[in-house]
């Protein structure tokens, strides 16, 4: 007998996630494909009556999912099979990355308002104990109450922040931020990517909005979710994002190109074929993609760009997951796509960016003028943000690191975009 979750797009129940005989199978409602809202849950999933079999549907469903030691973790928590994407979804598919939910059958989901009496708000003593507790337990996994479920394979926890409050929402209340510990393996992740998403608004990137917050002596990133929008009040209107993995059909574990991901011709053609108008999106994405290459992100596969649908129609999501991957010696210095044909940042002359301008559809002078332009203004503006008193990146040694790797990739740039020595 099959097993069936159902699948809501806001407060909108879409289709039918089920397991048959071990294998994954979705298909729309009837009623929502007759209705005027109809709209596909994923580029890779059109609208239509027939069913969509494990190979078509799980890179949509398996994308909503924590990746590698996370899922491993929740799985071992839950007492089922690490590879038991269905199982996994029901435990913390409550509330998904966007505006997805996979409930019971019985089940509706909750309202956008937020309910502050339906919100744990946590002491900071709690909120230490938390943060100590979110590497053996993903997203509090077994707690009474939440169900939630971010994809990626770092530390995080959906909250609801109002002013300095920060609380965990209860079943199907709408989450207002990210909360991200400290990676153990790297020293000042948090000071790192509240850095770069902070250098990226400097340089006037769309960019997801951080801060970085203190419980005690821990030290954690509050991200705001650009995939939620204030209504009245704390009312929170969730909106539906996908990232180009699950938009082109992706598994999560081949995210990387080396391992058959989507390299950025791929994610350029994504974004001219789904957003109108597409010109500035397209520019936007060039600019994501040379901010990332001279900060040393060399972690920026297709899970780290997303396509957010708003009421106009879709558009390139703001950039989040920016982390400087450069100031740690022991990490790859193998770039997440290729550029030009290389992986390696250091082997990246004229001619390698003018291959990207070509197969990314761009004209090879006008992506010539945009790098020189970021690699003439990002050190200065990384070295007065890094000094700017009221900001907490002064004397950090990673930050310091992060701006000399730009002003040598800076350097290195302009000398070979305009033959100097």
């Amino acid at each position: 007998m099959a097993r069936e979750l159902a699948v809501w797009l806001g407060g909108q129940r879409t289709g039918l996630l089920a397991l048959v005989e071990g294998h994954l199978r979705f298909t729309y409602s009837k009623n929502w494909l007759a209705s005027a809202d109809a709209r596909p849950l994923s580029q890779s999933l059109p609208l239509r009556s027939a069913p969509f079999d494990e190979r078509e549907s799980r890179p949509f469903f398996a994308g909503l999912l924590p990746e590698g030691r996370l899922r491993h973790l929740l799985a071992r928590q839950f007492q089922v099979s690490d590879q038991n994407d269905f199982a996994l979804l029901d435990r913390i598919g409550g509330e998904c990355a966007g505006s997805v939910s996979l409930l019971e059958l019985h089940q509706t989901p909750a309202q956008d308002a937020v309910d502050t009496a339906r919100i744990r708000w946590l002491g900071e003593p709690e909120l230490v104990s938390i943060l100590d507790e979110l590497p053996r337990r993903p997203m509090l996994a077994g707690r009474d109450g939440p169900r939630l479920s971010l994809a990626g394979a770092q530390d995080k926890l959906p909250v609801v922040v109002d002013g300095d409050r920060i609380g965990l929402p209860a079943e199907g209340v709408a989450s207002t931020h990210i909360l991200k510990p400290p990676i153990a393996s790297l020293p000042d992740s948090v000071a790192n990517e509240g850095f770069s998403l902070a250098l990226a608004r400097r340089m006037r990137l769309p960019a997801a909005n951080a801060r970085i917050a203190r419980a005690g002596d821990r030290q954690f990133l509050l991200v705001e979710r650009y995939d939620r929008q204030r209504g009245e009040g704390m009312q929170q209107v969730r909106l539906h994002q996908e990232d180009f993995c699950q938009a082109l059909g992706t598994v999560p574990e081949m995210k990387y190109q080396s391992e058959g991901g989507p390299g950025l011709a791929q994610c350029f053609e994504l974004v001219r074929r789904t957003t109108k108008p597409s010109a500035p999106q397209v520019v936007h994405l060039l600019d994501y993609v040379i901010f990332n290459a001279l900060l040393g992100n060399h972690d920026a596969h297709g899970k780290n760009f997303s396509l957010l649908y708003t009421t106009p129609g879709p558009q390139l999501a703001p950039l989040y997951d920016a982390l400087s991957t450069a100031a740690y010696p022991r990490l790859s210095p193998k770039m997440a796509m290729k550029l030009g044909g290389t992986y390696q940042f250091s082997q990246v002359q004229l001619r390698h960016w003018d291959r990207f301008a070509v197969e990314a559809g761009l004209s090879a002078s006008q992506t010539r003028k945009r790098v020189l332009e970021f690699a003439h203004l990002m050190p200065a503006a990384a070295r007065a943000l890094a000094a700017e008193p009221s900001l907490p990146f002064k004397g950090i040694a990673v930050i310091d690191e992060i701006v000399a790797i730009m002003e040598r990739r800076a350097a290195l740039t302009i000398a070979r975009l305009t033959g100097a020595n």
